[in-house]
């Protein structure tokens, strides 16, 4: 349902309405605020209702399993910003309903309604099961750690396909772990500040052309498992690393023991936690 709408005239601002879906989620609401210099209108939507709406925002609640009320709230819309959907490990049904059949109501509305630009939060987890000793670029083979993996798989070759077919662009963004800092020793490779979040973003907006791009989320850090070097058309300079919470971390001799999945592989905690939601 549309709730009331404020809008801001700026004839300077290259979008007139730009969608962020999964605006309540926590990299919504870091993102509603940043991308208002490049919008006249920003659309937010989520499952949950959206509050405290300031001129140059509308809001419209949606459950991306609803075919209907996904072409509904795509209508007049310029480009989308995906960031809806399960962002965590779940049950596969719930998963398959907002990441998979969620997607698929997405992508035919995008198809049908003519809009030419999706950038579309993908996840580090469909690569997880790699070991941390390998790097891993756009062309490597996909290794999810799990359903919600699977599910951003999906969603990296569905993109794929309705480029190919109907020639809709879209950037895929492999986030790795956006927080304020990082919170864990893995999360020191893993990190993508809010800023570098935001950079790549506005790459994958604005450059000219970009066809199907696969791009990894993350920052300038001193440990690396992931080769941006395929997404190099779209300019993504990361300013920020996790260098600076080193000291956060100390040093210890500690060591993993061998089977230690978690440890072992990129995915970290993800590559356990599918079991206990299985029957």
């Amino acid at each position: 349902m549309m709730t009331e709408q404020f809008s801001e005239q700026s004839s300077e601002k290259p979008f007139n309405r730009l969608l962020l879906t999964g605006a309540a989620g926590g990299l919504g609401r870091v993102l509603r605020e940043r991308l208002k210099p490049w919008t006249k209108i920003l659309r937010l939507s989520d499952i949950v209702d959206i509050e405290n709406l300031v001129p140059g925002e509308e809001a419209q609640t949606c459950d991306l399993a609803d075919r209907a009320g996904v072409f509904e709230l795509l209508k007049d819309v310029d480009a989308v910003l995906h960031f809806g959907g399960i962002s965590v490990e779940d049950k596969f049904e719930p998963i398959m309903q907002a990441n998979i059949l969620g997607m698929y109501h997405l992508y035919e509305a995008v198809h049908k309604l003519g809009i030419k630009r999706v950038i579309y939060a993908s996840s580090s987890h469909v690569v997880g099961f790699y070991p941390t000793t390998e790097k891993v670029n756009a062309d490597s083979p996909l290794r999810p750690d799990g359903f919600y993996g699977l599910s951003k798989s999906y969603g990296e070759a569905l993109s794929r396909y309705y480029y190919d077919r109907f020639s809709i662009e879209t950037v895929c963004l492999r986030i790795g772990s956006s927080f304020p800092e990082p919170r864990n020793t893995r999360m020191m490779v893993t990190y993508l500040s809010y800023d570098d979040l935001l950079e790549l973003i506005r790459a994958a907006l604005f450059t000219p052309k970009v066809g199907h791009s696969i791009v990894f989320g993350v920052s300038d850090n001193p440990a690396k498992w992931w080769d941006n070097s395929k997404a190099a058309h779209l300019g993504f300079v990361p300013k920020d690393s996790s260098s600076e919470f080193a000291g956060r971390f100390p040093l210890t001799a500690n060591w993993p023991a061998a089977d230690d999945m978690t440890s072992t592989y990129q995915g970290g905690p993800f590559v356990v936690a599918g079991p206990q939601y299985q029957d």
